[in-house]
């Protein structure tokens, strides 16, 4: 683990960071002890990519030409207020950069394009295992007494083609 605070490269991925952007969620997915297959990486990499405002965003962390680190957003409307709120889906920092203020430089990023976008609200969701990570959210954000709830998998919904 490196210490320190080094600021690190962070900007939009590009067509040709598809590998490197691939390996780098694959690691994340794997923290969380899953896995997508590769269409689905496709398909996310083609979102972030989109110039649809309403599609997911993407920052990417770079350090001497390698991707070490990257963040993905979203923005919704909220029902609660006229503005808009951000969901920060993923945030991953490479092992080897962690303790360096890179998660706390993603983070401050995204909420900077909430605030450009007039978000004031940002949020996030982990896992309670995710101790190390937790005592950076404990710093850049507030914990909230939300307990959150997932639809059963439903069966299998057969898939039909336009005719």
């Amino acid at each position: 683990m490196q210490t320190g605070s080094s600021t690190a490269l962070l900007r939009a991925p590009e067509l040709k960071d598809f590998d490197a952007w691939s390996e780098v969620w694959a690691e994340y997915l794997a923290f969380y002890e899953t896995t997508r297959d590769a269409e689905v990486h496709k398909t996310l990499f083609s979102r972030l990519l989109s110039d649809n405002p309403n599609s997911f965003q993407c920052l990417v962390a770079e350090r001497s030409g390698v991707l070490v680190g990257l963040v993905h957003f979203l923005f919704h409307p909220h029902a609660w207020r006229i503005e808009g709120t951000c969901y920060l889906q993923d945030l991953y920092v490479a092992p080897s950069e962690r303790g360096t203020g890179l998660g706390r430089q993603l983070i401050e990023a995204v909420y900077a394009a909430a605030d450009a976008k007039g978000a004031p609200s940002v949020y996030w969701l982990t896992q309670d295992f995710n101790v190390t990570a937790r005592q950076l959210y404990d710093r850049v954000g507030e914990q909230t007494p939300f307990i959150r709830y997932n639809r059963p998998t439903p069966p299998s919904i057969p898939v039909s083609s336009a005719s």
